[in-house]
């Protein structure tokens, strides 16, 4: 099937030897370069992707990550990830996006350049004889106790309460031991994410951004928390990564007649500078905002959350004009080089 459009990976700096591009050739994996980064990117059958479907999104998400990472083993440990399913239609594209992004996708590889991102799931190893410890909570007995003595039969309400309760005190474990093994862990990092968890059983799922001197001495960190929980606690550790949770590069495709709404929205005039449309915003922000209000405007955060989304349209146009012109103002729709401006940003 021929290519609609091309996918990209993420970024890395063209620093590294020959042998390593060399030793991708014969893969579907390809580099665009510019200056001296060069995009990651690979034909695509499809011009863009439809994220209904949650197990396509999944299979999607297992291959992207799955790229990146056989790209790790081959040598490239300095990479910045792109936006999972980003896609776009030529070559030009690409260098366009290289480009408008240099200097901000430069400075965050030199960022992370001796730094790597693991990821750690912890859950309870016995689940089941977690979930009969939690029954014994004092809390809990009492409650149970107090219902037993103003009936013979438990109604379905007081079931809901002894669940809700329940529900509280395990989190609330949960909470505790999750705080316990992120403030041990803490030292070894120089930053973290929380992920969601999936389930009751998984006290955390992290992302941990440490540097790789500190690699040794954070798994260690692991291995001595997994004894101070006597086994109670499982540990499961997947990395180095590419730092996918702490910064991930994203292009936004600008729309003129959503630009041109949000004008209207804040009533704002072709051409402002930055300054006059924060000013703007403030002006409309005021007059909407729900605690300035009657309490009997129900339409205060909807209104307000339009003025929003109007502003940050705005501001991101008008930092995509910035990465083209030193300029910091936006023109008129009607100007050429506006018409495909896009934005990109590093996702932190």
């Amino acid at each position: 099937m021929a290519a609609k459009g091309i996918y990209i990976y993420g970024v890395v700096p063209i620093s590294y030897s020959e042998n390593h591009f060399r030793s991708l050739k014969n893969s579907e994996i390809n580099f665009i370069s510019f200056l001296d980064i060069s995009a990651i990117v690979s034909n695509s059958d499809r011009a863009y992707l439809d994220f209904s479907d949650r197990e396509s999104l999944a299979r999607l998400l297992v291959h992207h990550q799955k790229t990146i990472e056989d790209i790790m083993v081959y040598g490239f440990k300095m990479i910045l990830p792109m936006k999972l399913g980003t896609i776009v239609q030529t070559r030009e594209e690409v260098l366009s996006i290289l480009s408008k992004g240099y200097s901000l996708m430069k400075t965050t590889l030199m960022k992370i350049e001796h730094q790597t991102e693991f990821d750690l799931v912890v859950t309870w190893a016995d689940f089941g004889k977690t979930i009969k410890e939690m029954a014994d909570h004092p809390d809990i007995i009492a409650l149970k106790d107090d219902i037993l003595k103003n009936t013979d039969k438990v109604s379905p309400v007081d079931q809901i309460k002894v669940g809700m309760l329940f529900q509280q005190k395990l989190s609330e474990k949960n909470k505790e031991v999750e705080l316990k093994v992120l403030e041990s862990l803490s030292k070894f990092s120089i930053d973290i994410k929380i992920h969601e968890v999936m389930n009751d059983q998984m006290v955390t799922n992290s992302a941990f951004l440490i540097n790789e001197n500190s690699k040794e001495r954070f798994e260690q960190a692991i291995d001595q928390l997994d004894e101070e929980f006597e086994g109670f606690l499982r540990f499961k550790l997947v990395g180095p990564l590419p730092c996918y949770s702490f910064y991930t590069i994203e292009v936004e495709k600008f729309n003129l007649e959503h630009v041109a709404q949000a004008k209207e929205e804040l009533g704002i005039r072709e051409e402002v500078s930055e300054t006059e449309l924060k000013k703007a915003y403030v002006g409309k922000a005021k007059l909407v905002h729900p605690d300035a209000l009657p309490k009997n405007e129900c339409d205060g955060n909807e209104d307000f959350n339009r003025i929003n989304k109007a502003y940050h349209i705005l501001l991101d146009y008008s930092l995509a004009a910035r990465q083209i012109s030193k300029d910091k103002q936006f023109r008129s729709a009607k100007d050429k080089t506006r018409e495909n401006l896009i934005l990109v940003k590093i996702k932190e």
